[in-house]
Parts: structure tokens; sequence; C-alpha cells
């Protein structure tokens, strides 16, 4: 688990939060420089756990681009409310369900490990930590709305305005994150995490 004691200054946090940055500081991107996004796929540590890792987030991805088509189809009237309701009800909940287990899982088990391959890096995951906090806050956000959409309380296109700065949150904090532990792995290996 990263760090409680974080000692970086405030103001840098507060740039440093996933609402304010649009990608990692120079310092925490050392390993990709040397393992850039292109050549993953054809690294011999690819195939298993950082695979499994990029399958996780492009489902994530792929799931809120679902739903923001969704609502969008609804307000064009493309879609009745009730598609859209139980189309909602299903993805949303494996959305916030699967999303919660795997911030779990890294919280508990893959960052604790991965954090201390490369001392230069903790930075990053104290960043990634408090992604995670920000995270529960815009999934309780979502599941707010979401019920509200169920229930016929909210109309679909302030549901997709709280689901347009949900989704792009949690790209950003996906792509960092990808940034930031796919060369972790791909040079230290997977070890004990598979």
């Amino acid at each position: 688990m990263p760090r409680n004691d974080d000692s970086t200054p405030k103001s840098m946090r507060d740039a440093l939060s996933l609402e304010e940055r649009d990608g990692l500081p120079e310092a925490l991107r050392v390993l990709l420089h040397s393992l850039p996004r292109e050549t993953w796929e054809h690294h011999p540590q690819f195939h298993g756990l950082v695979s499994f890792w990029l399958d996780r987030h492009l489902m994530f991805r792929r799931l809120m681009g679902g739903l923001r088509r969704d609502a969008e189809a609804e307000m064009d009237a493309r879609m009745e409310m009730a598609a859209l309701q139980a189309r909602l009800s299903r993805q949303g909940g494996m959305l916030v369900q699967q999303l919660h287990g795997h911030h779990e899982i890294e919280d508990t088990h893959y960052f604790p490990v991965l954090q201390g391959f490369d001392p230069r890096l903790q930075a990053g995951f104290d960043i990634l930590d408090r992604d995670h906090h920000a995270l529960d806050g815009l999934i309780d956000g979502f599941i707010g709305a979401a019920n509200c959409v169920l229930q016929g309380q909210l109309e679909t296109g302030r549901y997709r305005d709280e689901l347009l700065r949900f989704e792009r949150l949690l790209s950003r904090h996906l792509e960092d994150e990808e940034d930031l532990i796919v060369p972790v792995i791909l040079k230290f290996g997977a070890g004990h995490l598979s």
C-alpha cells in the first residue's frame, strides 16, 4: 500500500490530482521512456499479468462508452427509457462491482509489491492511491445518478453529464496507471503477483 506519510507539498498534490493533471510528471515516466507503449505487446513479459490487466482496463473503457452511448441514444429518442434502464442496471452494476474489486486487489496486493521495485516511482504510487480515493467518490456519484435514472427521478441529460465527468477521470487514471505499472512489470517481471 502506498505510504501514508506523503511528503509532497499540498500545492503539488493538488496539481497532480485526478481532476487537474493531464498525465504523469516526467520524472515518473522514466521506465515508460525505455519501454514505450508501442513495444509492450512484443515484450516477453507482456502475456500473463500485463495483458490481463490491460484487458480489465479495456473492459472498463468499453462499459463506460456503452453507458454513455445508451444515454445519448435515449436523449436522441433512438432508445426507449425502459431499454436504457435495463442496460444501465446490468452494465452499471457490472462496472461498479468490477471497479471496486480491481482497485481492492491493486491496493492490497499488487501495489505494495510493485512499489518496491523502483524507489524513483514511489510518488507515482502515491498518486494512484489518491486516485483510488477520488474514484470512490466518482463511483458514488455515478451510483446516485444511475439510481435516480432507474427510479425515473433524473433526466438523462444530467445523468450523461455525470457520466462524462466520470468517464474522463477514469480514463485519465487508467492511462496513468498503465504508464506507471506496465513498464514496472515488463522490466522486473510479475514475480509472485500472478
